[in-house]
Protein backbone atom coordinates (compact mmCIF):
# COMPACT_ATOMS: atom_id res chain seq x y z
CA UNK A 1 0.00 0.00 0.00
CA UNK A 2 1.53 3.34 -0.84
CA UNK A 3 0.91 5.62 1.94
CA UNK A 4 0.32 9.77 1.57
CA UNK A 5 0.59 12.22 4.48
CA UNK A 6 -0.29 15.47 2.30
CA UNK A 7 0.26 18.69 3.74
CA UNK A 8 -1.16 20.63 1.25
CA UNK A 9 -4.81 22.38 2.25
CA UNK A 10 -5.56 23.57 -0.62
CA UNK A 11 -9.19 22.72 -1.36
CA UNK A 12 -8.49 22.41 -5.39
CA UNK A 13 -5.56 20.85 -5.17
CA UNK A 14 -6.65 18.39 -2.55
CA UNK A 15 -10.06 17.69 -4.44
CA UNK A 16 -7.85 17.43 -8.06
CA UNK A 17 -5.52 15.12 -6.24
CA UNK A 18 -7.99 12.52 -5.25
CA UNK A 19 -9.55 11.95 -9.11
CA UNK A 20 -5.86 11.69 -9.98
CA UNK A 21 -4.85 9.12 -7.50
CA UNK A 22 -8.25 7.08 -8.63
CA UNK A 23 -7.66 7.24 -12.32
CA UNK A 24 -3.59 6.65 -12.47
CA UNK A 25 -2.50 4.21 -9.34
CA UNK A 26 -2.82 0.56 -9.76
CA UNK A 27 -1.94 -0.25 -6.01
CA UNK A 28 -4.06 0.52 -2.92
CA UNK A 29 -3.65 3.82 -1.73
CA UNK A 30 -4.21 4.93 1.80
CA UNK A 31 -3.94 9.18 2.48
CA UNK A 32 -4.42 11.47 4.78
CA UNK A 33 -4.92 15.42 4.18
CA UNK A 34 -6.72 18.68 5.32
CA UNK A 35 -8.36 21.84 3.92
CA UNK A 36 -8.29 25.29 4.42
CA UNK A 37 -11.90 26.43 5.35
CA UNK A 38 -14.15 25.50 2.39
CA UNK A 39 -17.70 23.86 1.44
CA UNK A 40 -17.15 20.17 -0.31
CA UNK A 41 -20.34 19.87 -2.49
CA UNK A 42 -20.98 15.91 -3.93
CA UNK A 43 -20.55 15.50 -7.82
CA UNK A 44 -24.44 15.26 -8.43
CA UNK A 45 -25.83 18.48 -5.67
CA UNK A 46 -27.07 21.21 -7.08
CA UNK A 47 -24.20 23.60 -5.46
CA UNK A 48 -26.77 27.04 -5.05
CA UNK A 49 -29.43 24.35 -2.70
CA UNK A 50 -26.48 23.73 -0.35
CA UNK A 51 -24.79 26.99 0.36
CA UNK A 52 -25.62 29.59 2.30
CA UNK A 53 -24.62 32.24 -0.38
CA UNK A 54 -24.30 35.65 1.47
CA UNK A 55 -22.63 33.75 4.54
CA UNK A 56 -20.24 32.25 1.64
CA UNK A 57 -19.84 35.80 -0.17
CA UNK A 58 -18.46 37.56 3.41
CA UNK A 59 -16.11 35.12 4.51
CA UNK A 60 -14.91 34.27 1.35
CA UNK A 61 -14.94 30.38 1.32
CA UNK A 62 -14.47 28.47 -1.37
CA UNK A 63 -16.79 26.10 -2.83
CA UNK A 64 -15.52 22.85 -4.55
CA UNK A 65 -17.37 19.59 -5.85
CA UNK A 66 -16.23 16.51 -5.66
CA UNK A 67 -16.02 12.82 -7.81
CA UNK A 68 -18.35 11.16 -5.25
CA UNK A 69 -21.77 11.34 -4.53
CA UNK A 70 -23.21 11.85 -1.18
CA UNK A 71 -24.12 15.37 0.62
CA UNK A 72 -22.11 18.67 0.83
CA UNK A 73 -19.74 19.52 3.98
CA UNK A 74 -17.40 21.70 5.26
CA UNK A 75 -14.11 21.67 6.16
CA UNK A 76 -11.04 23.50 7.61
CA UNK A 77 -7.85 22.46 9.24
CA UNK A 78 -9.71 21.15 12.42
CA UNK A 79 -11.16 18.34 9.83
CA UNK A 80 -8.79 15.36 8.60
CA UNK A 81 -9.91 13.52 5.60
CA UNK A 82 -9.04 9.77 4.90
CA UNK A 83 -8.65 8.22 1.54
CA UNK A 84 -8.66 4.65 0.65
CA UNK A 85 -7.98 3.45 -2.45
CA UNK A 86 -8.26 0.19 -3.71
CA UNK A 87 -9.52 -2.84 -6.43
CA UNK A 88 -12.80 -3.01 -7.27
CA UNK A 89 -14.73 -5.86 -6.42
CA UNK A 90 -17.43 -7.01 -8.57
CA UNK A 91 -20.30 -7.24 -6.44
CA UNK A 92 -19.20 -4.71 -4.24
CA UNK A 93 -21.86 -2.96 -2.57
CA UNK A 94 -21.88 0.80 -1.29
CA UNK A 95 -22.65 -0.62 2.24
CA UNK A 96 -20.13 -3.30 2.40
CA UNK A 97 -17.58 -0.57 1.12
CA UNK A 98 -18.50 1.74 3.61
CA UNK A 99 -18.28 -1.06 6.46
CA UNK A 100 -14.24 -1.93 4.85
CA UNK A 101 -13.19 0.96 4.59
CA UNK A 102 -14.21 2.87 8.02
CA UNK A 103 -13.38 -0.13 9.65
CA UNK A 104 -9.55 1.04 10.70
CA UNK A 105 -10.64 4.00 11.84
CA UNK A 106 -12.88 2.82 14.19
CA UNK A 107 -10.35 0.88 15.38
CA UNK A 108 -7.83 3.93 16.34
CA UNK A 109 -10.84 5.30 17.77
CA UNK A 110 -11.48 2.45 20.29
CA UNK A 111 -8.13 2.27 20.91
CA UNK A 112 -8.16 5.76 22.24
CA UNK A 113 -11.07 5.27 24.12
CA UNK A 114 -13.59 6.96 22.26
CA UNK A 115 -16.92 4.06 21.16
CA UNK A 116 -18.19 5.00 17.73
CA UNK A 117 -19.83 3.57 14.88
CA UNK A 118 -20.74 3.18 11.55
CA UNK A 119 -24.53 4.38 11.40
CA UNK A 120 -27.32 5.36 8.69
CA UNK A 121 -26.20 5.07 5.19
CA UNK A 122 -22.34 6.77 5.72
CA UNK A 123 -21.86 8.08 9.38
CA UNK A 124 -19.31 7.83 12.10
CA UNK A 125 -21.09 8.57 15.16
CA UNK A 126 -20.14 8.81 18.86
CA UNK A 127 -22.45 9.24 22.12
CA UNK A 128 -25.39 9.97 19.19
CA UNK A 129 -23.71 12.75 16.87
CA UNK A 130 -21.61 12.41 13.77
CA UNK A 131 -18.32 13.06 13.74
CA UNK A 132 -17.65 11.95 10.06
CA UNK A 133 -19.59 12.00 6.79
CA UNK A 134 -18.10 9.46 4.08
CA UNK A 135 -18.47 9.26 0.32
CA UNK A 136 -17.50 6.56 -2.60
CA UNK A 137 -16.54 7.11 -6.39
CA UNK A 138 -15.79 3.99 -8.55
CA UNK A 139 -13.46 4.79 -11.77
CA UNK A 140 -13.00 1.44 -13.74
CA UNK A 141 -11.95 -1.46 -11.66
CA UNK A 142 -10.96 0.64 -8.92
CA UNK A 143 -13.14 1.69 -5.33
CA UNK A 144 -12.57 5.12 -3.81
CA UNK A 145 -14.25 6.02 -0.25
CA UNK A 146 -12.72 9.13 1.57
CA UNK A 147 -14.18 10.88 4.78
CA UNK A 148 -14.23 13.25 7.44
CA UNK A 149 -12.90 13.28 10.56
CA UNK A 150 -14.15 16.49 12.68
CA UNK A 151 -11.78 17.24 14.81
CA UNK A 152 -11.62 20.70 16.30
CA UNK A 153 -14.01 22.20 13.25
CA UNK A 154 -15.75 25.44 14.02
CA UNK A 155 -19.32 25.37 14.40
CA UNK A 156 -20.07 28.07 13.35
CA UNK A 157 -18.75 27.93 10.15
CA UNK A 158 -20.47 24.32 9.78
CA UNK A 159 -23.36 25.34 10.66
CA UNK A 160 -23.57 28.76 9.29
CA UNK A 161 -21.89 27.47 5.61
CA UNK A 162 -24.46 24.80 4.33
CA UNK A 163 -28.04 25.44 3.69
CA UNK A 164 -30.62 23.30 5.77
CA UNK A 165 -33.98 22.90 4.66
CA UNK A 166 -36.84 20.94 6.68
CA UNK A 167 -36.89 17.84 4.86
CA UNK A 168 -40.03 16.82 6.55
CA UNK A 169 -42.12 19.92 4.80
CA UNK A 170 -40.06 20.36 1.38
CA UNK A 171 -38.69 16.76 0.83
CA UNK A 172 -35.77 18.46 -1.09
CA UNK A 173 -32.39 17.46 -1.98
CA UNK A 174 -30.81 19.47 0.56
CA UNK A 175 -28.19 18.45 2.81
CA UNK A 176 -29.51 17.64 6.48
CA UNK A 177 -26.80 16.55 8.52
CA UNK A 178 -27.87 15.07 12.24
CA UNK A 179 -26.43 16.51 15.52
CA UNK A 180 -22.31 16.91 15.33
CA UNK A 181 -19.55 16.73 17.29
CA UNK A 182 -15.94 17.68 17.40
CA UNK A 183 -13.34 14.32 18.39
CA UNK A 184 -11.34 16.51 20.85
CA UNK A 185 -14.22 16.61 23.28
CA UNK A 186 -13.68 13.18 24.05
CA UNK A 187 -9.54 13.34 23.43
CA UNK A 188 -6.72 14.56 25.85
CA UNK A 189 -6.47 17.96 25.85
CA UNK A 190 -3.29 18.17 24.21
CA UNK A 191 -3.67 16.43 21.00
CA UNK A 192 -3.28 18.24 17.72
CA UNK A 193 -4.76 17.24 14.25
CA UNK A 194 -1.59 16.53 13.05
CA UNK A 195 -1.24 14.35 16.01
CA UNK A 196 -4.00 12.45 15.74
CA UNK A 197 -3.47 11.92 11.97
CA UNK A 198 0.24 10.18 12.78
CA UNK A 199 -2.05 8.28 15.30
CA UNK A 200 -4.55 7.03 12.08
CA UNK A 201 -1.66 6.44 9.84
CA UNK A 202 0.24 4.55 12.52
CA UNK A 203 -2.78 2.00 13.16
CA UNK A 204 -3.66 1.92 9.60
CA UNK A 205 -0.22 0.89 8.72
CA UNK A 206 0.38 -1.31 11.41
CA UNK A 207 -2.83 -3.52 10.80
CA UNK A 208 -2.10 -4.60 7.27
CA UNK A 209 -1.02 -7.81 5.94
CA UNK A 210 1.12 -6.58 3.17
CA UNK A 211 3.78 -4.23 3.16
CA UNK A 212 3.19 -0.37 2.80
CA UNK A 213 5.48 2.76 2.30
CA UNK A 214 5.67 6.40 2.64
CA UNK A 215 5.52 7.73 -1.18
CA UNK A 216 4.69 10.90 -0.75
CA UNK A 217 3.35 13.03 -4.95
CA UNK A 218 6.38 12.70 -7.42
CA UNK A 219 7.06 16.00 -9.58
CA UNK A 220 5.52 14.20 -12.49
CA UNK A 221 2.27 13.58 -10.67
CA UNK A 222 1.41 16.73 -9.39
CA UNK A 223 2.34 18.38 -12.97
CA UNK A 224 -1.11 15.67 -13.74
CA UNK A 225 -2.71 16.95 -10.35
CA UNK A 226 -2.24 20.99 -11.57
CA UNK A 227 -3.99 20.34 -15.10
CA UNK A 228 -7.11 18.48 -13.27
CA UNK A 229 -6.76 21.65 -10.50
CA UNK A 230 -6.82 24.41 -13.27
CA UNK A 231 -9.18 23.15 -16.15
CA UNK A 232 -11.46 21.39 -14.19
CA UNK A 233 -11.36 21.73 -10.26
CA UNK A 234 -11.22 25.39 -10.03
CA UNK A 235 -13.69 26.45 -12.76
CA UNK A 236 -16.93 27.85 -12.15
CA UNK A 237 -18.93 25.20 -14.59
CA UNK A 238 -17.39 22.20 -12.70
CA UNK A 239 -18.54 23.99 -9.15
CA UNK A 240 -21.72 25.12 -10.10
CA UNK A 241 -22.10 23.54 -13.16
CA UNK A 242 -24.71 25.36 -15.49
CA UNK A 243 -28.03 27.04 -14.36
CA UNK A 244 -31.26 26.85 -16.80
CA UNK A 245 -34.69 27.85 -16.46
CA UNK A 246 -36.57 24.56 -16.15
CA UNK A 247 -39.98 23.97 -16.49
CA UNK A 248 -40.59 21.77 -13.96
CA UNK A 249 -38.62 20.52 -10.82
CA UNK A 250 -39.79 17.51 -9.27
CA UNK A 251 -38.57 16.67 -5.94
CA UNK A 252 -37.86 13.71 -3.28
CA UNK A 253 -36.50 11.80 -0.59
CA UNK A 254 -35.50 8.08 -1.20
CA UNK A 255 -33.88 5.78 1.41
CA UNK A 256 -31.23 5.93 -0.59
CA UNK A 257 -30.90 9.98 -0.91
CA UNK A 258 -32.44 12.68 -2.04
CA UNK A 259 -32.91 13.48 -5.77
CA UNK A 260 -33.96 16.45 -7.56
CA UNK A 261 -35.08 15.71 -11.39
CA UNK A 262 -35.17 19.12 -13.19
CA UNK A 263 -36.47 19.11 -17.28
CA UNK A 264 -37.89 20.60 -20.42
CA UNK A 265 -40.38 19.14 -22.36
CA UNK A 266 -42.31 21.62 -23.92
CA UNK A 267 -43.74 19.02 -27.16
CA UNK A 268 -43.70 16.07 -24.82
CA UNK A 269 -40.51 14.84 -24.61
CA UNK A 270 -37.49 15.71 -22.70
CA UNK A 271 -35.32 18.14 -24.23
CA UNK A 272 -32.96 19.06 -21.34
CA UNK A 273 -32.54 17.23 -18.43
CA UNK A 274 -30.37 17.47 -15.07
CA UNK A 275 -30.51 15.07 -12.08
CA UNK A 276 -29.23 16.31 -9.05
CA UNK A 277 -28.97 14.57 -5.25
CA UNK A 278 -26.66 13.60 -2.74
CA UNK A 279 -27.71 9.45 -3.62
CA UNK A 280 -24.58 7.19 -4.29
CA UNK A 281 -23.69 5.69 -7.33
CA UNK A 282 -20.69 3.97 -9.02
CA UNK A 283 -21.61 4.79 -13.03
CA UNK A 284 -21.92 8.22 -13.93
CA UNK A 285 -25.31 10.28 -13.63
CA UNK A 286 -25.06 12.22 -17.03
CA UNK A 287 -25.15 8.56 -18.79
CA UNK A 288 -29.15 8.09 -17.75
CA UNK A 289 -29.47 12.33 -18.67
CA UNK A 290 -28.40 11.22 -21.90
CA UNK A 291 -30.51 8.21 -22.64
CA UNK A 292 -33.81 10.14 -21.59
CA UNK A 293 -33.05 12.96 -24.02
CA UNK A 294 -36.12 13.03 -26.67
CA UNK A 295 -37.81 10.58 -24.46
CA UNK A 296 -41.60 10.43 -24.26
CA UNK A 297 -43.12 11.57 -20.80
CA UNK A 298 -44.55 8.13 -20.19
CA UNK A 299 -43.96 5.75 -17.68
CA UNK A 300 -43.45 3.45 -20.35
CA UNK A 301 -41.32 4.91 -22.38
CA UNK A 302 -39.07 6.31 -20.16
CA UNK A 303 -38.73 2.28 -18.43
CA UNK A 304 -38.33 1.07 -21.93
CA UNK A 305 -35.15 4.20 -21.84
CA UNK A 306 -33.84 2.87 -18.60
CA UNK A 307 -34.01 -0.81 -18.73
CA UNK A 308 -30.65 -1.41 -20.40
CA UNK A 309 -29.36 0.08 -17.35
CA UNK A 310 -27.76 -1.98 -14.30
CA UNK A 311 -29.50 0.50 -11.81
CA UNK A 312 -27.84 -0.06 -8.58
CA UNK A 313 -25.12 1.29 -10.24
CA UNK A 314 -26.64 4.58 -11.18
CA UNK A 315 -28.91 5.19 -7.85
CA UNK A 316 -28.36 3.26 -5.17
CA UNK A 317 -31.26 2.49 -2.88
CA UNK A 318 -33.57 4.16 -5.32
CA UNK A 319 -36.27 2.18 -7.11
CA UNK A 320 -37.01 3.07 -10.17
CA UNK A 321 -40.80 3.47 -10.28
CA UNK A 322 -40.05 6.59 -7.71
CA UNK A 323 -37.23 7.78 -10.32
CA UNK A 324 -40.10 7.52 -13.49
CA UNK A 325 -42.90 8.81 -11.59
CA UNK A 326 -40.70 11.87 -10.91
CA UNK A 327 -41.17 12.77 -14.53
CA UNK A 328 -45.64 12.38 -14.84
Amino acid sequence: MRCIVDYTTDPYQNLATEEYLLTTQTEPVFRLWRNARAVIVGRNQNTLSEINRAYIKKHDIPVVRRLSGGGAVFHDLGNINYTFIDRYVPGMDTAGAFARFTRPILEVLNTLGVKAALEGRNDLVTDGRKFSGNAIARYKDRILMHGTLLFSASMEDLSQALQVKDRGKTRGVASRPRKVCNLSEFLPAQMTPLHFMELIKEHVTGSLTGSWSDKPLQPQEQEGIDTLHNKKYQTFAWNYSRQYQWEAVRKERFPGGNIEVCFNAPQGKIEKIKIYGDYFFFSPTEEIEEALLGCPLTREDIAQRLSPFVWDDYFRNVPPEGLYQLFL
